[in-house]
């Protein structure tokens, strides 16, 4: 094994959970058809589906901005577009393409953040209420919503990024961030409960809404 190999090992060994967890009653078993789409998936497996970012990245199937999607009307069955329209600088022109280019009876996953720290993929623009996501709605019915990360992440993701914000060598912040981050995300599964809370809404983290195409 490289140098390099070793250290990536090493590196994935030593990175901690994610400070979040997602919220178990979120639906997750609308079919896939023939043609699906992943918007902004970058680098991430997207088995079954076209894999769609800005930028060139290993598993890019095509890239292109949502706002201008490379696709003829009523093709894919399902699209994700899972904490991208933050980035994106009308995200009206891009969820009305995503209309364009669902399927009649076709399904539409759209996750945004309300509360996280700004994280630029390449610039971050935006963020969203469950009542501004609603407005995106356009001809969509919206089938289901609610929040996937609850503000247990909020909190945390927000600690994580204070602390290092008072480090000033890098390495000493990605020490911080395995160090604090290893000692802190058991505190995530407080979110199992706090969820169920009608005042989650106040500090949540992500927000998802299943939007449908009606048929025609």
């Amino acid at each position: 094994m490289s140098a390099q190999g070793f250290l990536d090992r090493l590196r994935r060994l030593l990175e901690p959970p994610r400070p979040l967890i997602h919220n178990p009653r979120e639906p997750r078993d609308a079919p896939l058809g023939r043609w699906n789409l992943y918007v902004g998936g970058a680098g991430a497996r997207t088995p079954g589906y076209i894999n769609l970012d800005l930028l060139h990245a290993p598993g890019v199937d095509v890239v292109a901005d949502v706002e201008q999607l490379p696709f003829p009307d009523n093709l894919f069955q399902r699209i994700e577009c899972d904490a991208v329209l933050e980035h994106v600088r009308h995200p009206v022109r891009a969820m009305r393409e995503i209309e364009r280019v669902l399927a009649p009876g076709g399904c539409a996953h759209v996750v945004v953040p309300f509360c996280h720290p700004l994280h630029e993929y390449p610039k971050d623009y935006h963020r969203f209420t469950p009542d501004a996501l609603r407005l995106l709605a356009g001809g969509l019915r919206i089938s289901a919503e609610g929040w996937r990360t609850g503000p247990t992440a909020t909190m945390l993701v927000i600690v994580l990024e204070w602390i290092k914000l008072l480090l000033p060598w890098r390495a000493w912040r990605v020490l911080a961030h395995g160090v604090f981050g290893w000692l802190l995300f058991p505190l995530r599964y407080l979110d199992l409960i706090l969820l169920r809370s009608p005042y989650a809404a106040r500090i949540g983290n992500h927000y998802y809404v299943w939007f449908e195409k009606a048929q025609r």
